[in-house]
């Protein structure tokens, strides 16, 4: 079946019977794609038939239908060209996990944050309404995503636009963990009722309202969505899908199987990965913190996996862990509330997430010096790879607010003598860049106090040239200076900087004194970043500054070899560019 379609419009004189033949057949290149590659499991796999009845009901690319996150796109993309990619295991990288407007028409924004798609669309409608154009905007959100500020704000204004807009809310009753708020006792309150609660969050916000009580139905979908069709209102189209749906280890463990790593479909299971982890480090380092002191909250934004807190430890750790839901505007501002009360907060998320907070950083973190700690995951070029999910800006957006102490560790010991120093001192916000990738150990004995602050560490006494390494490029400024002496006879010496918030200028005039050349490398864009602060100090002096880290760009699945080499980032290229 898949074979004889190439746009939407081939499904619309599909009956029911070959619908759900569509789904099941559907299902079978998702299970294809993702059991090899990995993905988002849960999110594809529950919304395959409202994604087919969007597709029967409406004229795609002519209406636009935006997806929240997209990260449960897949079905769209079979059914817009690109099939090839999901039952063809060579064309699997033919296309991104989310919407990307290079791939298709059909998609209309590279999405890969949450709670956006409402506001998109808002602007979709107002740009529609201004052109005198007549085609239906419809957003795709799901309930987790509700929790986010911008999908309320979207809701809020969506009333007020007066025009075509669908809002097709995807309750699963899950977000990527269990769902937290208020407004989850009404969306529960409305899927008991059969949407007819008197209490309705949708109504109190002015929208239009309809609900399908099996939102994994094809018929009762295609039944709703025609009827909003064309409407002259912004409506909302309430549906109860599975998460999972179809895949019993997915429907059972839901949370697990939001997004999954390859596995074998006989089983469920994915090859062992052995080893130490940050994530479980980092759990259980904080639960041992949290049983010694009851001040210690551990915070996390819907993913609580991100520092191992499996729905296990999370009942281990009971009122001392907080999850937001997709909130992290308000984890941050919660936790400079916290720390002001006298507790001690631990709030914890990905690079790419912590791009949403800039403003409570600043605004309430930093200018009340609230003494909280964040913690900054897969910060690095070997984080997440997607363009929608990269870890490598923080450094220039984070050091240089003011007030904020930003550490960067460079092995185990280290990373946790800071979490340790930062959780009990009560002075400063501190942000630490969790290590990516292996976990790395030394015998070195690393610094438990971190409060007299910028003063970095000089791990090998040399000459002629200074090596500059922060945090998880420690490792290639070790390579280097071993390259360095074995090529010219002569060791440089090499800095651990530690701190990405401010300079060692005590120690930067001593190396004016046997060097004429300083190497800086980190972990994230050039721009704006640590280099370019050791670069301006020395900047009047005879002092030679080389400055390496990553190009300003948008990256997109890349393979984190290819993105070093591309920046000279080996120190075989590196003692070239210089010697």
């Amino acid at each position: 079946m898949i074979e004889t379609i190439h746009s939407p419009a081939d499904i619309k004189g599909f009956d029911t019977a070959q619908l759900n033949a569509l789904a099941a057949e559907i299902r079978r290149g998702l299970m294809n794609r993702l059991s090899r590659r990995g993905g988002h499991f849960g999110p594809n796999f529950g919304i395959v038939e409202a994604t087919i009845a969007l597709h029967y009901v409406f004229d795609s690319p002519k209406d636009k239908i935006v997806f929240d996150v997209s990260h449960q796109c897949y079905t769209h993309k079979i059914l817009t060209g690109r099939a090839a990619a999901f039952f063809d295991d060579a064309h699997f990288g033919d296309v991104s996990g989310y919407t990307n407007p290079e791939e298709s028409p059909h998609d209309f924004f590279n999405v890969g944050h949450t709670s956006t798609s409402v506001s998109l669309a808002c602007g979709l409608a107002k740009s529609r309404d201004l052109k005198g154009e007549s085609c239906n905007v419809i957003a795709v959100i799901g309930d987790g995503s509700l929790s986010g500020g911008e999908a309320l704000e979207g809701l809020d204004y969506a009333a007020e636009l007066g025009s075509n807009l669908i809002i097709v809310v995807n309750d699963n009753d899950m977000s990527i963990a269990e769902n937290h708020g208020g407004l989850y006792r009404n969306l529960r309150e409305l899927r008991e009722s059969g949407g007819k609660a008197p209490c309705n969050l949708f109504r109190a916000m002015g929208l239009d309202y309809r609900f399908v009580a099996d939102g994994n139905d094809p018929a009762a979908l295609i039944e709703a969505f025609a009827a909003v069709k064309d409407t002259d209102r912004p409506t909302v189209v309430h549906i109860v899908t599975q998460k999972g749906k179809g895949y019993a280890p997915a429907e059972t463990e839901r949370e697990s199987w939001h997004w999954h790593s390859p596995f074998d479909p006989e089983t469920g299971q994915s090859p062992a990965q052995g080893g130490e982890n940050y994530s479980a480090l980092t759990c259980g380092f904080l639960l041992r913190k949290m049983k010694a002191d009851r001040r210690v909250i551990a915070m996390a934004a819907a993913v609580p996996v991100n520092i191992g807190f499996t729905p296990e430890k999370r009942r281990e750790a009971g009122a001392q862990f907080i999850d937001v839901g997709i909130a992290e505007e308000h984890a941050v501002a919660m936790a400079s509330g916290i720390a002001r009360g006298g507790g001690k907060p631990v709030f914890a998320t990905h690079s790419s997430f912590f791009q949403r907070t800039y403003d409570q950083i600043s605004q309430d973190l930093c200018i009340n010096s609230s003494p909280a700690t964040l913690l900054v995951n897969t910060a690095s070029v070997f984080g997440m790879n997607d363009i929608t999910h990269l870890g490598i800006f923080d450094i220039a957006m984070m050091s240089n607010i003011p007030n904020l102490v930003y550490l960067a560790p460079t092995n185990c010991e280290e990373y946790f003598a800071m979490l340790d120093w930062s959780i009990e001192q009560d002075r400063h916000p501190v942000a630490v860049r969790i290590p990516c990738g292996d976990v790395v150990h030394t015998d070195r004995p690393v610094d438990t106090d971190y409060s007299e602050l910028n003063r970095y560490q000089v791990t090998q006494q040399g000459a002629g040239t200074a090596i500059l390494a922060l945090g998880n490029f420690f490792g290639i400024g070790e390579a280097l200076a071993r390259l360095i002496e074995e090529k010219t006879g002569t060791a440089p010496t090499l800095i651990n900087p530690r701190y990405i918030t401010g300079l060692d200028e005590p120690l930067l005039e001593q190396l004016k004194s046997g060097h004429s050349a300083v190497i800086t490398l980190e972990d994230g864009i050039l721009d704006g970043g640590f280099g370019e602060k050791i670069a301006r100090y020395y900047g009047a002096a005879e002092m030679k500054v080389y400055n390496y880290g990553l190009k300003k760009e948008f990256l997109d699945r890349y393979a984190a070899e290819d993105v070093l080499r591309a920046n000279h980032l080996t120190p075989e290229q590196i003692f070239s560019d210089i010697f």
